[in-house]
């Protein structure tokens, strides 16, 4: 039987890339998730303290299609596009469980 998967990412956000970020971050990035069969389960801001910047929670039905996803070439635009605005990169993924994971 397969298990939910989410998928963490973290990132800090280049400075002067602000507003070019948040137009990508809010309107291109989850549709296209959503279209590669992920599902936006959460999305934070740290406002203060030595935390990644931005972290954010997608969740797929099963590892394989999470795998699939990743290795898809509009993942690799999406991420190509996303490294424009940011730094510090990081992902992992964790079984999917209902409340807030690190």
């Amino acid at each position: 039987m397969s298990k939910p998967v989410k998928l963490l990412m973290m990132w800090d956000i280049k400075p002067g890339q602000e507003e070019p970020y948040f137009d990508f971050i809010t309107q291109e990035f989850p549709t296209n998730l959503q279209h590669g069969g992920l599902q936006l389960t959460e999305a934070w801001y740290t406002v203060y303290g030595n935390w990644p910047q931005v972290r954010m929670g997608f969740v797929t039905a099963d590892l394989q299609t999470l795998e699939q996803f990743l290795e898809s070439e509009l993942w690799v635009r999406m991420r190509k596009e996303l490294s424009k605005f940011i730094m510090g990169y990081r992902q992992k993924v964790v079984p999917a469980r209902g409340s807030f994971q690190l």
